[in-house]
């Protein structure tokens, strides 16, 4: 086997090496996406129950201020 043969293997293999690395890290980019989904739902539940106690101490305000208004 030759120089030139050696060269020829070792290209093919980093080639090869490559190509899989390309292939599973797909797979990564598809559970850091699904990473990024359920941060964005968690955000999302936690804006929605600040939302909620926000309308809850403004309604108890409401209320509070009725009953003074009597």
């Amino acid at each position: 086997m030759g120089i030139a043969d050696q060269f020829k293997d070792k290209a093919q293999e980093l080639a090869d090496q490559g190509q899989k690395k390309m292939k599973g890290g797909k797979g990564d980019n598809q559970r850091q996406g699904q990473g990024q989904d359920r941060r964005q739902d968690a955000s999302d539940r936690a804006r929605q129950a600040s939302e909620q106690g926000r309308d809850r101490v403004q309604g108890a305000a409401d209320d509070v201020q009725e009953r003074f208004d009597r």
